[in-house]
């Protein structure tokens, strides 16, 4: 359901009351004192890079709750994360109806004692600039702003953020900021029932990996390389990952989006190997502002057979320099 006037005033109310004091705090001291620093980083040499440090579920517990919903860390320790699907949006796209897009915030920590906080805030037309006032009241980065499909109603944006900070809480928080000036809805669990009407099995074989079925059939797939972010190592969990979604509309049919994550030197030749298997270029941009090497995104939609299309996304990603997938 498309949140109303009212319920969008709400949130905005939200923001303005209840942001107002945290503004002031984070502007005096952690999340934008540590991003002047982070700047002055930029250009760092590769062998000056700070790897993540590994870490426990417990150490998270301030940052959930600062967040107001609890995330998960990855299975090496590295990366705590959240998602906050926007379950209020009939979002539809050529039609095809039942789409779920969902904000993230994702948390590592380093050996300098600072943590780097990277998300997406995906927003209405209405919200978007609300989430940005947000964001730059708050002491975060927004790196980019674009769409991940067409023809889609209700039209949406997505915003990236990112911040470093001694204080995780404060990034939290300023994260929960942002997704109070949209009406992003409280935690519900995602579906993760297998997509009637597609033959995973065929689809892993294609792609050459195991997807999970949560809203839809995922898959994920980390870049081989290391990733830099100023002086930091960017793990894949972070959002730096080639990413598809498979969303059923019958008879071994499927609608796919998603997007690759690419060096400039890749860009022509994926985009020649989609459109040889008939799927559609969405956009092609940046999410981060001093990455190394610098990545572009390729965001794609295809409606067809779900093999087929599986198929010609890997021969696709054969043209990237991919790790294993699931």
């Amino acid at each position: 359901m498309k949140p109303d006037r009212s319920t969008l005033r709400t949130s905005r109310r939200g923001f303005l009351v209840g942001g107002g004091a945290l503004a002031s705090a984070l502007t005096e001291a952690p999340v934008a004192q540590a991003l002047t620093g982070a700047r002055d980083m930029r250009g760092a040499v590769p062998g000056s890079l700070q790897h993540p440090l590994v870490t426990r579920p417990a150490d998270w517990q301030p940052v959930a709750k600062g967040l107001g919903r609890a995330g998960q860390l990855g299975v090496d320790g590295l990366v705590y994360r959240a998602t906050f699907p926007r379950y209020d949006l009939n979002l539809s796209s050529y039609g095809v109806s039942g789409l779920v897009e969902a904000s993230y915030a994702a948390f590592a920590r380093y050996p300098d004692g600072r943590t780097m906080f990277m998300g997406d805030v995906v927003a209405t037309e209405a919200e978007l600039q609300w989430v940005t006032d947000a964001i730059q009241a708050h002491g975060l980065e927004q790196s980019a702003i674009h769409k991940h499909l067409l023809a889609h109603r209700p039209t949406l944006w997505w915003t990236h953020v990112r911040g470093v900070s001694t204080d995780p809480v404060a990034l939290a928080s300023a994260m929960r900021a942002c997704l109070d000036a949209t009406a992003t809805p409280g935690p519900r669990d995602p579906d993760r029932t297998p997509p009637a009407g597609l033959d995973t099995a065929a689809i892993d074989a294609a792609l050459g990996a195991k997807g999970v079925s949560q809203d839809g059939y995922r898959f994920s797939f980390a870049r081989k390389e290391t990733i830099g972010d100023d002086d930091r190592v960017v793990p894949p969990a972070m959002g730096v990952t080639t990413s598809f979604t498979f969303h059923s509309v019958g008879n071994g049919r499927a609608a796919v989006s998603g997007d690759f994550v690419l060096t400039a030197d890749e860009v022509q030749r994926v985009i020649k190997a989609l459109r040889h298997g008939g799927v559609k270029v969405v956009e092609l941009h940046n999410h981060a502002l001093s990455d190394s090497p610098r990545l572009f995104y390729l965001h794609l939609w295809a409606v067809g057979h779900a093999v087929s299309l599986a198929r010609t996304l890997r021969t696709a990603g054969a043209a990237t320099n991919l790790a294993a997938g699931h």
